[in-house]
């Protein structure tokens, strides 16, 4: 199942192309759409689409939620919308879906992101085993970003334990024996000395890292923190950071420029 370029080469290129590692969430949420995409059938697709054009040239990847468009009965607008990206930019999509499931039910949500989809990547949940993981291994081109050390603030209940070998810890290094450049780790920038640890870990793995805009997380002090050990295979997402703009008639502009600012601090230094 092969028949595409590799997840991580599409990612390398795509940075050499941006010059940053930005990844761009859309999430149409129906009350936080701006006027001008509100009214219409086509308003969440239009606001995703708007996005996408104003924003590609500084994005090295984007992020759609699927949940944003299930919860609207809109997920023929996905498909669109990642069929629209694939015919006109060279910027992988990463499908945030966080599936995670045993047997028949994993090997669905599989087709459902790389079929149904058509998807670059999708995230994935390791909770219930390695083995839920395996139907989307088996699209070899294809990308999986396991969840490792989530950015929400309840996430050490569980993923912090036990002390001595953290299942955080647990789970990159069980990514890194896999030693397969398609499998990589989501970690928030919430926790930075965590995130830190877990590239030491699996220092080959392109690193998912959210938390950064909205949940406080700052953009410098990751960029810093990573440069300084060395690490260039991760990217950055931020979704209402550069989407939750003033809805005025200068909204696109605003969104433009707020992309601009967030791939600036994140620049992909030369080798």
């Amino acid at each position: 199942m092969s028949e595409r370029p590799s997840f991580h080469s599409q990612l390398g290129a795509s940075r050499n192309r941006s010059g940053t590692f930005l990844c761009i969430g859309l999430d149409p949420h129906p009350k936080s759409l701006p006027e001008l995409f509100t009214g219409t059938d086509s308003g969440v697709y239009d606001f995703c689409v708007s996005i996408v054009d104003a924003t590609f040239s500084r994005a090295c990847a984007f992020k759609p939620n699927h949940a944003f468009f299930a919860a609207l009965g809109r997920e023929d607008v996905l498909a669109a919308l990642i069929e629209y990206i694939h015919r006109n930019y060279q910027v992988p999509v990463i499908l945030d879906a966080k599936r995670g499931d045993i047997g028949s039910t994993a090997a669905c949500y599989a087709i459902e992101a790389f079929e149904r989809y058509n998807a670059d990547a999708v995230t994935v949940s390791p909770f219930l085993g390695w083995d839920t993981l395996e139907p989307f291994l088996e699209y070899e081109s294809r990308g999986t970003f396991v969840l490792c050390r989530t950015s929400n603030d309840d996430s050490g209940w569980l993923q912090k334990q036990p002390k001595d070998q953290p299942i955080f810890e647990q789970i990159a290094t069980r990514v890194a024996v896999e030693n397969n450049p398609n499998i990589g780790l989501v970690v928030g920038a919430t926790f930075l000395s965590d995130l830190i640890r877990v590239t030491s870990i699996a220092p080959q793995s392109n690193i998912l890292i959210p938390g950064v805009g909205t949940q406080g997380a700052s953009v410098e002090e990751v960029v810093a923190g990573l440069g300084s050990n060395g690490v260039s295979n991760f990217l950055i997402n931020v979704s209402r950071g550069i989407t939750s703009q003033d809805p005025s008639e200068n909204y696109l502009s605003t969104v433009q420029k707020k992309a601009q600012e967030f791939a600036t601090a994140m620049a992909v230094s030369p080798s």
